[in-house]
């Protein structure tokens, strides 16, 4: 956070004011992590507590925060408050949160990646690795795994997702709201506010529409496939790739509203919207990890 006195007397370096806002950011985070952490851990053990109450206690402590935080980096910046330097920390500062967005899901792809061509081969016996009978007598290798003679060990599912049906309908939202987003950036530059807000809104609107569709999934693979956390790792692995970029999804779509928003408000000039292209290089980086998603996990 910056003042405009700080930002006379350091015109080309930035020095931020003092706040209790990361501090508070830390603590929010740390009830977030603690309550999924315990929430997760309840499941397993299939107790009840109230972990997930400090879960909910943590988004809403970080989600306040985040408005705080944001609504003053935008006032400043509507107030001609910041300077090129930091517009500058703004631009490195997205990009390296970016990249280490993209090393996230390089880790979780790499995880399924060794699962399918290394462990489980080794276990069904293949290669100089290879150990026979490792999981019950008789196994046999394959992916996904859907059958298990003790349901005690995991519960695989009765039949795996149809890619060709809701997730290739989600495919072919974001692909389109990458494009609508796109038209909107070109929109804010030409000078042409209607044209940003109609096709903002259509962005929105599509972000929203694949939630939507990715909770009717979820619904139907624990109510119909037998797909749950519960079906080794396959249930494992699927839940873990997709829900994260669900979580993604869904943090993307709020910066979406807030970007719409400002919009509808008048801000952003076509040489000086960050955080618009900010949400926007974020948007089309979960837009890729999809495509990857559905080819690799549904497909594959």
């Amino acid at each position: 956070m910056t003042s405009s006195s700080q930002h006379t007397e350091h015109d080309h370096y930035y020095v931020p004011t003092q706040s209790r806002l990361p501090i508070w950011a830390a603590f929010a985070m740390f009830l977030t992590v603690f309550g999924a952490g315990s929430l997760f851990n309840d499941m397993t053990q299939g107790v009840e507590s109230n972990a997930h109450w400090i879960l909910m206690a943590g988004f809403i402590a970080l989600a306040f925060v985040l408005y705080l935080w944001f609504s003053a980096t935008i006032r400043e910046n509507q107030a001609g408050l910041v300077n090129a330097q930091l517009k500058h920390s703004y631009v490195w500062g997205m990009g390296w949160f970016i990249f280490s967005e993209v090393m996230f899901f390089a880790a979780f792809f790499g995880a399924l990646f060794y699962i399918r061509n290394f462990v489980g081969p080794w276990i069904g016996g293949e290669g100089a690795k290879g150990v026979t009978n490792y999981l019950y007598e008789g196994f046999t290798y394959s992916w996904p795994m859907l059958s298990n003679p003790n349901n005690a060990i995991f519960t695989p599912p009765h039949e795996i997702i149809d890619p060709w049906h809701l997730p290739l309908i989600n495919t072919l939202i974001l692909i389109t709201s990458s494009i609508t987003l796109t038209f909107a950036h070109h929109a804010l530059r030409a000078k042409k506010r209607k044209q940003l807000n109609i096709w903002m809104t259509l962005t929105v609107a599509l972000g929203l529409i694949f939630l939507f569709f990715q909770i009717e999934e979820y619904i139907e693979a624990y109510t119909h496939l037998g797909l749950t956390l519960k079906s080794g790792i396959y249930g494992s692995t699927f839940f873990m790739l997709t829900g994260f970029h669900g979580a993604h999804v869904t943090i993307g779509t709020f910066m979406l509203i807030v970007q719409m928003v400002r919009g509808y408000k008048g801000h952003f000039e076509p040489e000086d919207h960050f955080g618009f292209e900010a949400t926007a290089w974020y948007w089309h980086f979960v837009d890729v990890v999809w495509v990857m998603l559905f080819v690799f996990v549904y497909i594959l």
